[in-house]
């Protein structure tokens, strides 16, 4: 059944939405990402304007990591502290970013830019999660310390205002999970990517948290980030469509309830892989349309 979109101004069938909201919605809750990385593209491929499908994703964002998060919460792996400190630094990289995002838009070059972002970080953060998790997978297990068990890089080690996490059982300096937050919060407005997919790695690899912690705290901070980017999109640029959004909201709530179950079966280095392949596969996609001649260069389509 197909349905109208004023925002978009196009017709799409409601069936394609929603199932494209279940599958976001499932790897939300599978890898605690909050799925953005794929929503725009997969927007995007549908024929859904760029500027169109970054705001209005922010709407099923915040949705499904609300869902997903609860889930989460009620096994009490959620650290409410560390992640309330990326939290703020997040709400400054929105605002950072919303601005980024309405100076591209003015100049006409926004589907330009995000494509181009698109490429390089998925690819990139594809590329090293690939090559990590292989590692991780070869080499032999070793026993760690529960108390920041990845050494910090002297830098970071270095940094003043250092605050406890007794629930992670961390002692760093607030600049680090807010620069985290901060970056989160900048993509999620100029990209439509919750940072997910860089919050997890950054909370393991930087800052040292307990795998068990990051999927539910990443989500903690998603919610709200999100939330505050569709306000901002609508308000400022105009590109929330609210029927898009809660079709998106429909099947991603479904979703993620599965993907939590799945979770439980699906951990370490080669969730890693899979989550690493996905992001590769899109990036690939989204680098084809963008560099690829189509084999009609000009079409008119009549409906």
């Amino acid at each position: 059944m197909q349905i109208y979109l004023p925002i978009a101004e196009m017709s799409v069938p409601i069936e394609s939405i929603v199932a494209l909201g279940a599958f976001v919605g499932f790897v939300s809750g599978v890898f605690g990402v909050g799925g953005g990385f794929l929503t725009t593209p997969l927007l995007i491929f549908m024929g859904i304007p760029a500027p169109i499908a970054v705001g209005t994703q922010s709407c099923q964002l915040a949705a499904a990591g609300t869902s997903g998060m609860m889930g989460y919460w009620r096994r009490g792996n959620v650290d409410f502290l560390i992640g309330s400190v990326m939290l703020a630094g997040g709400i400054i990289g929105s605002i950072v970013g919303i601005f980024f995002f309405r100076l591209f838009q003015y100049i006409g070059q926004i589907d330009l830019v995000i494509s181009l972002l698109y490429i390089t970080l998925l690819g990139s953060i594809g590329l090293m999660m690939l090559f990590e998790s292989f590692f991780s997978i070869m080499k032999k297990k070793t026993v760690k310390s529960e108390f920041n068990r990845l050494k910090s890089p002297s830098l970071i080690a270095r940094l003043p205002y250092k605050m406890r996490f007794a629930r992670s059982k961390l002692y760093v300096s607030v600049f680090v999970p807010a620069g985290i937050g901060f970056i989160s919060g900048f993509l999620v407005t100029t990209m439509g990517v919750g940072g997910g997919f860089l919050l997890v790695p950054a909370m393991i690899y930087i800052l040292g948290m307990p795998t068990l912690l990051v999927a539910g705290t990443s989500l903690f901070q998603i919610i709200f980030t999100s939330a505050f980017a569709a306000v901002m999109h609508a308000s400022v640029n105009q590109t929330v469509d609210i029927i898009l959004a809660a079709w998106l909201i429909a099947g991603g709530v479904v979703g993620v309830q599965l993907g939590i179950l799945v979770s439980r079966r699906v951990t370490g280095a080669r969730a890693r892989v899979l989550l690493a392949l996905l992001v590769l596969g899109v990036c690939l996609q989204l680098a084809v349309q963008l560099f690829v001649q189509p084999s009609n260069i000009f079409e008119i389509v009549v409906k």
